[in-house]
C-alpha cells in the first residue's frame, strides 16, 4: 500500500469511533481523508468544530454544519493526524500550520483519536521540525530563546496562520521529555503555542500499516 492508501485506511477506521452528535475535526492530508469518509455518516452528525478554515470549508462542502466552539463546549471526540507520535501518545503537530486551533479543539474533546501511518511512530520526537506559532513582533526574540534550548528555528516563509501569526519551524531538537519541553516553550513571551501535544496527547492511535490498521492506546 502507498502512504496515501494507508492514510485512507486509518481515516475509514476512525469512522467506527465517531459517535452521534458533535465532533471535532483536525487539519491536514490524513484529516482530509477522514472528512471524505464522514460523508457516508453525515446524517448522524449534528455538527463539527473545525480546527482550520480549510477544514471548515471541506466539511461544509459535504454538508456537515460547522459550529463555533464557543457555542458547543465539550465534544465526545476529536480526530486528527500527527507529524510524529510516540508510544506514550505524545505528538508533534502543526506541519499544516493549524497547531493552535488544533490544540484548542483537542482540549475540549473527551477523546483524542490520532490517525496516521506507521512512518509517524518514533521513539524520540524531533526529527520532524517542531512548529511554534509566534506573534509577529516577537519572532526574533522567540527565535533567540529557542536557540538557547538547542534548536535551530527557521521562519516558515510566505505563511501566515489563520490567527494572523507566523510559524518558526525548529530543527535539530531531541525531545526526550515532551511534557517539560512543551511547558518551557509555551512560557516564552510571544509564543502563542508550540506544536507539542504531550500534556494532552492522544488517547487512541489508529496506525496504518502494510498488515492493516493497528490500534494503540495509552
Amino acid at each position: 500500500m502507498t502512504q496515501d492508501e494507508l492514510k485512507k485506511a486509518v481515516a475509514h477506521a476512525a469512522i467506527e469511533h465517531v459517535p452521534s452528535g458533535i465532533i471535532g475535526v483536525g487539519t491536514g492530508s490524513t484529516a482530509n481523508h477522514f472528512i471524505a469518509a464522514l460523508a457516508a455518516i453525515k446524517g448522524r452528525i449534528d455538527g463539527a468544530v473545525a480546527s482550520s478554515i480549510a477544514t471548515a470549508e471541506r466539511l461544509q462542502m459535504i454538508g456537515i454544519p460547522v459550529l463555533d466552539l464557543n457555542s458547543v463546549g465539550e465534544m465526545e471526540v476529536y480526530v486528527d493526524g500527527a507529524d510524529e507520535i510516540t508510544r506514550h501518545m505524545a505528538m508533534i503537530k502543526g506541519g499544516g500550520g493549524a497547531l493552535t486551533r488544533e490544540k484548542i479543539v483537542a482540549a475540549c474533546a473527551k477523546k483524542f483519536i490520532c490517525i496516521a501511518d506507521d512512518s509517524k511512530l518514533v521513539d524520540v520526537m524531533g526529527k520532524f521540525p517542531l512548529p511554534v506559532e509566534v506573534i509577529p513582533m516577537a519572532r526574533s526574540f522567540v527565535a533567540r530563546q529557542l536557540v538557547k534550548l538547542g534548536g535551530n528555528p527557521v521562519l516558515r516563509e510566505g505563511f501566515t496562520t489563520d490567527n494572523g501569526n507566523v510559524i518558526l519551524d525548529v530543527h535539530g531538537m531531541n525531545i526526550v521529555d515532551p511534557v517539560a519541553m512543551e511547558t518551557e516553550i509555551n512560557q516564552i513571551v510571544g509564543v502563542v503555542t508550540v506544536g507539542l501535544f504531550a500534556r494532552r496527547g492522544a488517547d487512541v492511535f489508529l496506525m496504518g500499516t502494510q498488515n492493516g490498521v493497528k490500534t494503540l492506546t495509552r
